[in-house]
């Protein structure tokens, strides 16, 4: 039980580092938004196991930054909380930064926690992501309706949306619903699940590249064959993603964690295929899931939630001795002097 507190304890775990927070600075605001996701975590925790105000440890987790805990978003099958909304307080006047790059709002969203009152519902919503059903349940509806009001409030003030594996998937589907009206905000996702075999686990990149160039063909075969038996439904899927492509959210992964890295693969390949001249090819594919297709072939539905045009990719270099590791939150807020990450920008046209 002591590890578990010790865990949860924003004085043992939490960004202390950052006493000062820079809003320009990338690292900066990366290691806040992880810790606003943190929070969620640990609000769920201190509900399970009834700590009050008094003994409540999710507070620091915020407050630390000048931010208020605004609202807690629930999820109407478990109770479990989910998600928050979070306000920034300020209390000095803003130095040394643009205050437009402060969030006035953030909403956060956490993963799945394998404690009781809550696993049964997460391991539920996991199966959803697999199926790529997500965006059919109520939990995502809450999300997505939580995202839209707090933006419609903001009078055009800074919004953050922040999530982590489950929670990033929640974050993925609310920032495309705004998107694809006119709407980007900042968005930050943690180990976001990538629907997909493997492949970025295999070494040998000659193995790699060609599975991933015979993956590339027959989804693109698959999406036009498709597209001839319902044309109308080509046109729409064509110009969602098109709708997309200038919001450019961060993502945040681990080459270990197999739950998120083939997003690696996802964008590098698009650039490969490119140079090698059959770039239309992979732009049909990446605009689809091959499992999505065959899904839907087979008459069930289902959305590719996790296919994006455009993205900031963060990869965290750091050898991780295990998968629990490579798909930890504190990853994303270790010191700047500790960390070993390579970031690109990848934009769809």
């Amino acid at each position: 039980m002591a590890a578990v507190c010790d865990r949860e304890n924003f004085d043992s775990t939490g960004p202390l580092h950052l006493t000062v927070v820079d809003w320009d600075n990338e690292h900066h605001r990366r290691s806040v938004a992880a810790s606003l996701v943190g929070g969620v975590y640990i609000l769920e925790r201190d509900r399970q196991e009834n700590r009050d105000a008094s003994v409540a440890l999710a507070p620091p987790w915020w407050e630390f930054f000048n931010f208020r805990l605004l609202r807690q978003l629930v999820d109407d099958v478990d109770h479990s909380i989910f998600g928050a909304i979070y306000e920034y307080e300020v209390k000095t006047s803003p130095s040394n930064h643009s205050q437009k790059e402060i969030p006035h709002y953030v909403i956060a969203f956490r993963g799945t926690l394998t404690s009781r009152d809550s696993l049964t519902r997460d391991i539920e919503l996991d199966f959803h992501i697999i199926r790529q059903g997500i965006h059919k349940t109520t939990r995502s509806r809450i999300a997505v309706q939580a995202v839209r009001d707090v933006v419609a409030s903001s009078q055009n003030r800074n919004v953050w949306l922040a999530g982590h594996s489950l929670g990033a998937a929640m974050a993925l589907l609310a920032g495309k619903e705004l998107a694809v009206t006119g709407t980007f905000i900042e968005t930050f996702l943690f180990n976001s699940p990538f629907l997909s075999a493997p492949i970025e686990q295999i070494k040998n990149e000659g193995v790699k590249h060609g599975i991933r160039i015979a993956a590339s063909v027959l989804t693109a075969g698959l999406a036009f064959a498709r597209s001839v038996k319902q044309p109308q439904h080509r046109n729409r899927s064509v110009e969602t993603f098109s709708s997309l492509a200038t919001w450019v959210p961060n993502l945040y992964v681990h080459p270990a964690d197999h739950i998120c890295s083939e997003y690696i693969g996802y964008f590098q390949h698009r650039e490969k295929m490119e140079k090698l001249g059959v770039g239309q090819v992979e732009k049909l594919a990446t605009q689809h899931s091959l499992g999505g297709l065959v899904m839907t072939a087979f008459g069930h539905e289902a959305e590719a939630v996790h296919l994006l045009p455009s993205a900031c990719l963060t990869i965290n270099m750091a050898d991780a001795p295990d998968l629990k590791k490579a798909h930890a939150l504190q990853q994303w807020w270790q010191p700047e002097s500790q960390v070993n990450f390579k970031t690109q920008a990848y934009l769809y046209s």
